[in-house]
């Protein structure tokens, strides 16, 4: 029987990945994934969308210069990467499997591996895309690590609402606050994402409840009666991200979180606000040192099943990738905090 690096050498587990179809993650349709051939990129933040007013010139007379108000952001993609072990006891049941049956349910479990380390490796970008936009910033502060990425979000589109403002006071004017928001950005927002917890305070507001039903209607709204109020008055369409992801502490248990902040609400327009950069990985330009032909079937994430020690016998099941969200929108977006 073959081994298990011969079970699941760089080709089987790349075309796994290759035709492997994970959950979409919300993140990816803002900040669509693109992969390069670099660590480092550069890419223009424009100032602002609004024309700049050209002067009236007498005939014979030079034309006003104007000035490019765009401005370099550097970034360096994060590297991101987890490993599973293989046991020594798998490993001789898989060479040596008693069943067809057997064999199969081995292999099974470790391609599940493999979906597991990809899934998380692709759940810490989605953090970081989601961190860029209800923050604009991603820190990057484990394992000897400690930087930030500043995307330099204006200070006029950041508010953290206090007192009576706050949208659990019964007082609250949030569509005022939405109004407001919407007329310090130079293009309008179009779409709006917040918290299940957030959308329910909106939706308990006895002023949104009177402006839908009328005073003392008793009716909740549901979103849908939100957004075709909100569409009536250019106002942007609220959606909500509950999603979560588990980390595992230093001793082996988990806590879960979320990638959207629940007091989060941030606004934003039609397009996509940017991408998610991926570049090249060290096991993937040890690939190509080697001379390995199945370098071209890197997707974003790599995985593979690599040996490492001889005593004990260590085998492992590894997934890594380099990437970094980029945020040329973030001139764009308004980043709100409207509950404690």
């Amino acid at each position: 029987m073959p081994d298990v690096l011969e079970l699941f050498d760089s080709k089987t587990v790349l075309n796994y990945l290759k035709e492997r179809q994970y959950k979409p993650l919300l993140g990816e349709s803002l900040f669509p994934e693109v992969k390069h051939d670099t660590l480092d990129f550069e890419y223009l933040v424009g100032a602002s969308s609004l024309p700049v007013v050209a002067s009236v010139h007498a005939f014979d007379t030079e034309a006003e210069i104007g000035s490019r108000e765009a401005a370099k952001q550097a970034l360096e993609a994060a590297y991101i990467k987890r490993k599973m072990q293989i046991t020594e006891k798998d490993l001789i049941a898989l060479q040596f499997p008693r069943t067809p049956q057997e064999q199969q349910y081995l292999t099974s479990r470790v391609f599940n591996d493999i979906d597991s380390l990809v899934q998380g490796v692709k759940a810490r970008v989605e953090l970081m895309r989601m961190e860029a936009l209800t923050t604009g910033k991603v820190t990057l502060n484990e394992n000897g690590l400690n930087m930030t990425v500043n995307y330099h979000i204006p200070t006029e589109h950041q508010e953290t609402l206090a007192g009576t403002d706050l949208w659990t006071d019964p007082a609250a004017d949030i569509i005022g606050d939405l109004e407001r928001w919407q007329d310090s950005l130079d293009e309008k927002a179009t779409r709006a994402l917040t918290s299940t917890k957030v959308l329910s305070q909106i939706l308990r507001n006895s002023k949104i409840i009177g402006y839908l039903f009328g005073k003392d209607s008793g009716r909740i709204p549901t979103r849908q009666d939100l957004n075709a109020f909100l569409l009536q008055h250019d106002l942007p369409q609220i959606a909500v991200n509950d999603a979560k992801y588990r980390k595992q502490n230093a001793n082996g248990s988990y806590t879960t979180s979320r990638y959207f902040g629940e007091n989060k609400f941030v606004m934003f327009g039609a397009g996509t606000l940017g991408e998610t950069l991926y570049g090249p990985t060290p096991e993937e330009s040890r690939m190509v040192r080697e001379g390995n032909e199945q370098v071209q079937n890197i997707d974003k994430v790599i995985a593979m099943v690599y040996e490492e020690g001889l005593d004990p016998v260590s085998t492992w099941t590894k997934a890594a990738a380099t990437a970094i969200p980029s945020f040329p929108e973030a001139n764009n977006v308004f980043q709100a905090q409207p509950i404690a």
